[in-house]
Parts: structure tokens; sequence; C-alpha cells
């Protein structure tokens, strides 16, 4: 896949068709999304069918090659949906649906939302390898996203409480010179720190984390817990350190105050798995912005995002 936009994929309909099939079945063997049987689709001719279109002869169902992934029943034209995964895919910090709206030409905001968060389901990676293992370090950080809420206080109205308490909270993984992993938690807590570190790392690896109590004893489990005291103005300590994890900070924390500037709790953990998929697949490991929305476009398959609840786009504008 070309990173030029002149590329044919990204203004021909018929190019963009093949290019999406060729992605599915690199074969050229369709496989049915009704019944799973290879080899038995046809391509259905004639222009009283959409283009495109295939019948099974094993279960007799029609499909296309959107049938079975997060573009099903778009209505969008899958030249634009090119273009649009290689520019969530190409951006560092993230592409506002205003500016995908207007840089692919759709009809509405609501449209380039449910676009935005239909590939952001692509790139999600819902069951990822653990990371570390022996001889690695992975470093491990806490942040917080969004404004504290407000509450009522007799005589002073609704006043912003301070501190941390109310915001959104964010556990990230990092193992150095590899992939990242993001959660969103309900809890900062010992018991929440050891289950989330006991699913996504190797307890073989070294651990790097700052000075929280809660790391702590979690820590115990690993083969090293290395930890720096940011409260004494300590960043590094030879080989101990988490500015890896917090340079993947600095650059979500950009896009999301510059480039999507709010975000509603119930979308926080897919603006997440966007920017762990980005990290993941950087060109310091290897991947450019090609290989990046080809990687993007194969995690489609097998996905579904419906929207159900049209209020949901006002709680995650941007």
């Amino acid at each position: 896949m070309s990173n030029d936009l002149s590329n044919p994929i990204f203004h021909d309909e018929d190019k963009a068709r093949a290019h999406f099939e060729a992605i599915r079945w690199p074969d050229g063997k369709p496989i049915c999304p009704h019944c799973g049987i290879v080899e038995q689709a046809t391509r259905v001719q004639g222009k009283s069918h959409r283009q495109g279109m295939f019948v099974c002869r094993a279960c007799r169902e029609h499909f296309t090659v959107t049938v079975g992934t997060v573009m099903e029943s778009s209505h969008v034209p899958l030249h634009k949906w090119a273009l649009g995964f290689h520019l969530m895919a190409s951006s560092k910090k993230g592409i506002s649906a205003h500016q995908l709206m207007r840089n692919l030409g759709l009809g509405s905001y609501r449209t380039a939302w449910f676009m935005a968060h239909r590939i952001r389901e692509a790139m999600a990676d819902r069951d990822p390898e653990p990371l570390g293992g022996k001889g690695k370090t992975v470093e491990v950080d806490e942040t917080y996203i969004g404004k504290p809420k407000a509450t009522f206080v007799s005589g002073k109205g609704w006043v912003n409480k301070r501190g941390t308490a109310t915001k959104q909270k964010v556990l990230t993984m990092v193992e150095r010179g590899g992939r990242t992993v993001s959660v969103k938690v309900e809890d900062l807590t010992v018991p929440t720190i050891k289950k989330i570190l006991g699913a996504h790392v190797v307890l073989d690896s070294t651990l790097n984390t700052d000075e929280a109590q809660f790391y702590k004893n979690p820590g115990k489990a690993f083969t090293a817990h290395g930890a720096v005291n940011h409260g004494n103005g300590e960043y590094v300590r030879g080989e101990t350190t988490t500015n890896t994890v917090e340079g993947f900070f600095g650059i979500f924390k950009r896009g999301m105050t510059g480039v999507y500037q709010h975000c509603g709790e119930q979308h926080l953990q897919a603006y997440l798995n966007e920017f762990d998929f980005r990290y993941s697949n950087r060109e310091v490991l290897g991947v450019d912005d090609a290989e990046r929305t080809l990687r993007a476009i194969k995690g489609a398959g097998g996905k579904r995002l419906t929207y159900r609840q049209p209020r949901s786009a006002r709680a995650g504008k941007a």
C-alpha cells in the first residue's frame, strides 16, 4: 500500500474494492462470512446487483468484502474508507472527526465520528501478547485524564473538586523498545494493579515504576522491580527509569487536548487503543505509514461496531 495520496485506491471505487479484497483474501479465495466455507463463492454479475457482491453456493447467502468487518452496513464508499484508515494510522496524535469529515468530503459529523470509532475498533488488540520476558524491561505508570468533576457546596454553588480523585484513570505498560498496552481503570489500588500486571506482563521481566505505594507489592512478583522517586527529583538511576512510558503519555495527552479536546468516559478505552496501536506499530520498529495502515485494515475483520445511541456522539465529540 502506497503513502502517495494520488494512489487510485483513495479515489477509484473499483480499485479500492480490489485493494480491500486482496487484504482480506490474499490467496484470492473469498471466505463466506456466513458459513465460513472457502472456494464456494461466486462473484455476482449484472447491473441489478451491487458491485463486489458474492454469493456462496454452500449457504446461498450474499456478501461483500465489508460483511463481517467494522465497515459492514456502512454507506461510505470504500475509497473513502481506504483514505480514512490511512489518515487515522499515519497521524501521530490522531485526527479529529471534523477534520476527517472535511478531508473525506463526508456528509455529516456524525458519519465521520462513527467512522473514526469503527477504525479505532479495527486498531484494538483484544487479546494482546504479554509484554516483556527474560532480560526485558517493562515500564509502568499511571496518568489522569479530564477535568475534576464539579460538586455542589452549600453557600458556594458548583465547585470543581481539586486533585485526581474524580478524574479518569489510565494505567500504561510499555516494553522498552517494544509495544505498549494501556488500560482504563476504575481505581489505582494494589488488587487492581496486580491483576492488570499479571494479565499483561511476563513475570520474568524487570519492572520499572515510580515511587507510588501501589506498585510495591505487585512488583515483588517480577524478576526485579526498580523505582525512581519523582518526588525527590529523581528520574533516572542507572537503567531504572520511566522516561519511555512518560514519552508515550506526552504523545497521548497532546493528542487528547490538542486534537480530540474532549473524550467521554465511555470512549476513553477506544482512544487508548488507537494510541497503543500507532505506538506499537511505529517506524522505529520498522513499520511505516503504509504498513501500519495495512495492519489496521487487517484488524477490521471479525469485528462489528453498531451505532445504537446517537447521544453518545455528543459525549465523545472531537
